[in-house]
């Protein structure tokens, strides 16, 4: 039988999105250098959840290194202009078994529940001073890495328990960020990825009941996969999906080959169109030769970092916008179908349904498609939509967060989080 999530938290987790960002962004001047002014912004605009990275390997993983964490960015400026890449100041946290403590002590001092994952297997240590951290986790065998992450938060949830309790902040328990599109697939065959996935998966969520039997524990997935949805694995509490839609950024990823290394990157095409006439060549743009090991600890690869880099924010927007309407129906159906399929198969299983992750998709920093009037109204219809299709949570925005320029939208982020809770 599936856990029911735990009877103080709220009826609705109105969720946002700090991922490992409130620990690679605490330098001088970063939105987390101080945690509790992060959270009583947070609270200010209308969120009660969190939800984090919270580095359960490098805290209680097998060989991971242990004493101070050393973080910054990937190196000279390069993903400077990427969103959750752009961190500015190099830092070092003393104790990060402390740190996490803090979170969770300036959670309660707030009320603010903290959703519990992991992004290490995407791109987490790609920021730490070295490559110890990163080594550490690839050393874990990929049929392994679900269980050692599961014992891994195991271990983080007892430590947080013998330290005055905190572990009533959890609201739930993810073993790792959208599962199939990171390294929990290594060595994986077959078409179906989801469904390939899945036993290493069950075995993960077995493991972490094992510890916690009383606790609500489940893993999320990217986008909503329809066609694999009857491969998702049992003992999932929680229904967590990241609907992604798309759409017209869809094509502009395709015209421009970003994610598709098969084929030429059409640069001149992409001088004319996104980028700034100051550009350099796509091979001259990478980051200084001691910190080249950071692209292979990330998921986002070298085209879409020199792109979001390098771009003219007004005319990615503008060769957004040329193209949306074409776009917006299919756009808007997707919404409703992955909406109503992920909270059919929620019913189903009889667990509640989060959406931890959406709208629209990945934009560069400067970019405001999703923060500008376009974008706002894919939140209000998202949450709307999510509302009434009685999910449990969701996010206003992926962007809507400290370190992102939308959270400067208040208003916005209010009005969608009281839509959210009806």
């Amino acid at each position: 039988m599936p856990v029911a999530p735990p009877a103080h938290l709220p009826d609705t987790l109105t969720i946002c999105l700090w991922d490992f960002s409130w620990y690679t962004r605490t330098g001088p001047g970063e939105p987390f250098a101080d945690l509790d002014e992060a959270f009583a912004q947070t609270v200010a605009r209308g969120y009660n959840t969190v939800r984090v990275c919270a580095m359960p390997l490098l805290l209680f993983g097998p060989g991971s290194p242990r004493g101070p964490l050393t973080l910054g960015p990937l190196g000279g400026r390069y993903g400077q202009g990427v969103r959750w890449y752009d961190v500015r100041a190099t830092t070092t946290l003393p104790d990060p078994r402390a740190h996490l403590l803090a979170l969770f002590e300036a959670a309660r001092r707030h009320d603010v529940y903290v959703i519990l994952s992991s992004w290490e297997y995407q791109q987490s240590p790609s920021f730490s001073g070295d490559r110890t951290w990163f080594d550490a986790i690839m050393a874990i065998d990929p049929e392994d890495r679900a269980e050692a992450l599961a014992d891994a938060l195991a271990d983080l949830i007892d430590f947080l328990a013998a330290h005055d309790g905190l572990d009533d902040r959890v609201a739930f328990t993810e073993l790792h960020n959208e599962v199939q599109a990171g390294r929990l697939t290594d060595r994986l065959t077959g078409d179906d990825t989801v469904a390939a996935l899945t036993p290493r998966l069950e075995r993960g969520l077995a493991r972490f009941r094992a510890r916690h039997p009383g606790r609500p524990v489940t893993v999320n997935y990217a986008q909503v996969p329809v066609g694999s949805l009857h491969a998702l694995p049992d003992g999932m509490d929680v229904a967590v999906f990241h609907p992604y839609l798309y759409g017209v950024l869809d094509e502009l990823l395709d015209t421009f080959a970003l994610r598709d290394t098969s084929r030429p990157f059409p640069q001149e095409r992409a001088r004319r169109e996104l980028l700034r006439e100051d550009a350099p060549e796509p091979a001259e743009w990478a980051p200084p030769e001691a910190d080249r090991w950071r692209t292979e600890a990330t998921v986002v690869g070298p085209r879409e970092v020199y792109v979001h880099d390098w771009c003219d924010a007004r005319a990615w927007d503008a060769w957004l916008y040329e193209r949306y309407a074409t776009h917006r129906p299919a756009m808007e159906q997707k919404l409703t179908d992955w909406i109503a399929a992920a909270a059919d198969w929620a019913a189903m299983r009889r667990i509640p349904l989060v959406f931890g992750e959406g709208w629209i998709g990945y934009t560069p920093l400067h970019g405001t498609f999703e923060e500008g009037p376009v974008g706002a109204a894919w939140c209000r219809r998202a949450v709307t939509e999510a509302a009434r299709r009685g999910a449990w949570g969701a996010v206003v925005c992926s962007n809507a967060a400290p370190h992102h320029p939308m959270w400067q939208d208040v208003a916005l982020q209010r009005e969608c989080n009281a839509l959210l809770r009806g």
